[in-house]
């Protein structure tokens, strides 16, 4: 098991429930394992009155969460794929399809939970991390957080409830970090509202001991601390924010090749926007025009729609060769050149995105999401 659960005592005489992400040398990425450990407790927790809040952790001091173990989802994707063309969808697989409906009713729990849910988000917390993250009440940052969703570089999107949380930011930007993978800070994240706390590193070993000493709600814990590490926060940019005019005007725009086009063309010696700009620019165009239309078609859907309509998506994708093809380059080969399908977005075949977009079951296995 790669989730430590315990119960820790609080001071009324009841529990606060913990758990552990403790896959450190692998940055805490999530397997099936650890979603199904963490859906079976938080589900018997839920009930549970002796349990009165739950934190998230992860092992290390390096990440919360870097995300799904998508090298393992790779090699069910190769097997049923076996025998296809390089412009053909293969079977749907089924260890894919199951990773993502769990993933997805974990997060979508987390986001309903009945209790108060506090997540430390230190260090990195990327893709399934983030929908970890982003799903719990108490959202914590630290000096070393780094909160990004760069899937376009292995021709995914933002899934996790990205449909939904990136909709929800100010005009441009949600699709400008789903494009360019930027990477967000503790004040960014603040600012946009992906976190709601920050807590100085040194102040993180006495969350604990304050949870656990006072019988006040874990709110009054966290703003007690978060007061003590103002001066902290004080001292960090916001990158991001800082270029929010400029976002604003490059993603105003009637196409999705006037986009990305205007981002490349940006001539920046902002180390920030560079990394972003490169990003882009080393992406999958079949991911970005993905991460166009869902980011369009979620706009307005309630979050348990957002998660059904992501795990079609993400089991489509699953039966194409692109999303494989960018975890080898950058995950399993790391020679960093993936061979994708379209070089460019022009390429980018419209039947086949329209395709992607359908359901590939009848029924969702998240149709019982309310």
């Amino acid at each position: 098991m790669s989730v430590t659960v315990s119960r820790q005592p609080a001071a009324d005489g009841r529990d606060i429930g913990r758990l552990v992400l403790d896959r450190e040398a692998q940055l805490n990425a999530l397997n099936q394992d650890m979603i199904e450990t963490m859906l079976t407790t938080l589900q018997q927790w839920q009930q549970d009155d002796d349990i009165i809040a739950v934190v998230l952790e992860g092992a290390g001091s390096k990440a919360f969460c870097a995300g799904g173990d998508v090298v393992g989802l790779s090699k069910a994707i190769a097997a049923a794929r076996a025998g296809c063309g390089r412009h053909e969808l293969g079977a749907v697989p089924g260890a894919a399809a199951r990773f993502f409906e769990r993933e997805y009713r974990l997060d979508y729990l987390l986001h309903t939970f009945a209790k108060p849910v506090v997540c430390v988000g230190s260090g990195i917390v990327m893709g399934g991390g983030m929908g970890l993250f982003t799903a719990a009440g108490q959202r914590i940052v630290t000096e070393r957080s780094r909160l990004a969703m760069p899937e376009v570089t292995i021709a995914l999107y933002p899934d996790v409830g990205g449909s939904w949380f990136l909709n929800r930011l100010p005009p441009g930007l949600g699709e400008f970090i789903a494009l360019t993978g930027c990477s967000l800070n503790a004040q960014d994240s603040l600012w946009l509202g992906l976190a709601n706390r920050f807590i100085a590193e040194d102040k993180l070993s006495e969350l604990w001991p304050r949870l656990q000493q006072k019988k006040s709600s874990p709110a009054s814990v966290l703003r007690q601390l978060e007061a003590e590490s103002a001066e902290a926060l004080a001292q960090l940019d916001s990158p991001l924010r800082r270029h929010q005019d400029l976002i604003q005007q490059l993603m105003d725009k009637d196409t999705l090749a006037d986009k990305v086009n205007a981002i490349l063309e940006v001539s920046t010696e902002d180390d920030w926007f560079w990394r972003a700009k490169q990003t882009l620019a080393a992406g999958s165009p079949l991911a970005m025009a993905v991460i166009h239309r869902q980011l369009a078609r979620c706009r307005h859907f309630s979050l348990a729609r957002v998660f059904q309509a992501e795990l079609d998506l993400s089991v489509q994708l699953c039966r194409f060769r692109e999303f494989a093809e960018g975890v080898r380059a950058h995950l399993i080969d790391k020679d960093k050149t993936p061979d994708w399908t379209y070089t460019s977005l022009s390429e980018v075949d419209t039947a086949l995105l329209d395709t992607l977009f359908t359901s590939p079951w009848g029924l969702s296995p998240l149709a019982d999401l309310r």
